[in-house]
């Protein structure tokens, strides 16, 4: 599993509880997912979530918020 498969797994399970097309998640609350803090190397893993359908929509460095959305193939 990569290093950020746990979130991409519980991004899915959210997506999925809320039908959802957009979800916001501090960076608080994908440190409670992963066990660790974000970093650098999330801008290149996060091209793997595309593999369960959904994408980074928009990363608010200033509000420490990043937007999810469905990905539409």
């Amino acid at each position: 599993m990569s290093k950020y498969g746990h979130l991409w797994m519980y991004i899915d399970l959210i997506f999925k509880r809320t039908n959802k097309e957009k979800i916001e998640l501090s960076f608080n609350q994908i440190k409670d997912a992963t066990g660790f803090d974000i970093d650098h190397s999330f801008l290149t893993y996060k091209k793997e979530l595309l593999d369960y359908g959904y994408k980074v929509e928009k990363i608010k460095l200033k509000d420490k918020i990043i937007i999810f959305s469905k990905y539409r193939y």
